[in-house]
């Protein structure tokens, strides 16, 4: 096979990977998190034997498991806390909106009378959006269900993987050489998810205990959102700061408040993302910065919000198996940060 066939056959099974992906979008994606769950938990069991080193590992599975049940719980308690907390303010929070669309309708060319929250509610296209919301909030529960069943099957086929990985490489070397490769990806995804659970919940601890002092409302709910969106690469910090900051706008008479909201989140993020991240991090991933972007924008349309959380893992892991075969190396090397995308041995020779 010459090398434009080979290209060719190599684009068009890209092609309709991508394309089984989007189109089975609702089985793969709940799939994708389960599996980076197991990740987390198993790698969880793992350190707990390691570091006690008296604990057995169903013992600390056992643990890693009502850990995470334990943050499901706690996850669901927040919002539903949150939800009420909100609706029991809704009135004065629309009056405040009311003023400010007040202000900024003639500044933006309105004439006549500015329009009002309420006006707002009674149109068709609020109604047509709750109704996709409590469809999509349906959704969300159904997939959490299959999401811990998938997490259950993962756990106990996990003894069968190096029997079958076995039967699938008749060859020593091959089987060595995918060994390896496994090893270095899931090494990466636990390092990874590790690295960024601690720093979206440190800069979650710490933008809670400022908007706490600043005391806007729900700081609580705005420190989740802040922990769960600090996993998406880049854009979630910035999402991350600036509704806060509009919620400010909201509570508050006065511009002071907004601006402490902004500087007090602002300066968490720059300093934990810019500093204390990339420390801890280290060459982990070796992703190029243009690289994070893209992967972000094409498996959130793949995905959706599930592939926008797991774009960078997903991304490495393309990149690591594309970097084990002469024909799509050279796509792993555009993949990668410093041209050496072998996956845990970013900077050592190729």
């Amino acid at each position: 096979m010459d090398n434009t066939t080979r290209a060719s056959a190599l684009f068009i099974a890209v092609v309709v990977a991508f394309a089984a992906l989007y189109w089975l979008r609702d089985i793969a994606a709940p799939f994708a998190i389960a599996v980076f769950l197991w990740l987390i938990m198993d790698g969880f069991a793992k350190g707990i034997s390691r570091i006690t080193r008296i604990t057995p590992y169903p013992l600390a599975l056992f643990f890693a498991v009502i850990v995470v049940f334990a943050g499901a719980g706690a996850t669901v308690a927040v919002v539903a806390d949150s939800a009420t907390e909100f609706a029991r303010n809704s009135g004065d929070y629309g009056a405040r909106i009311d003023e400010i669309i007040a202000q900024l309708y003639p500044v933006f060319g309105g004439r006549g009378e500015a329009p009002t929250v309420s006006d707002f509610m009674a149109s068709d296209e609020v109604g047509r959006f709750f109704a996709r919301l409590a469809q999509s909030l349906q959704s969300l529960a159904s997939n959490a269900l299959f999401v811990f069943i998938y997490v259950a099957f993962l756990f106990a086929a996990q003894a069968t993987f190096p029997k079958k990985l076995d039967a699938i490489f008749q060859d020593p070397d091959a089987r060595e050489r995918a060994r390896r490769v496994i090893g270095d990806i899931r090494g990466s995804m636990e390092k990874y998810l590790a690295v960024q659970t601690f720093v979206s919940l440190l800069t979650a601890v710490l933008c809670y205990a400022t908007l706490r002092f600043l005391g806007l409302d729900n700081a609580l709910f705005w420190a989740f959102l802040i922990f769960l969106l600090n996993y998406i690469p880049t854009i979630g910090s910035i999402i991350a700061t600036i509704l806060p900051v509009l919620f400010a706008l909201v509570q508050f008479d006065t511009y002071w408040e907004p601006v402490a909201v902004f500087a007090g989140v602002g300066v968490w993020q720059f300093l934990i993302g810019n500093f204390m991240q990339p420390r801890m991090q280290g060459e982990n991933l070796n992703l190029a910065t243009i690289v994070v972007l893209l992967g972000l924008a094409v498996w959130g349309a793949i995905l959706g919000l599930p592939g926008m959380f797991l774009s960078s893992p997903l991304t490495v892991m393309v990149m690591a198996v594309a970097a084990q075969f002469a024909s799509t190396r050279w796509l792993a090397v555009l993949l990668s940060s410093d041209g050496r995308p072998e996956v845990g041995q970013a900077g050592r020779p190729a």
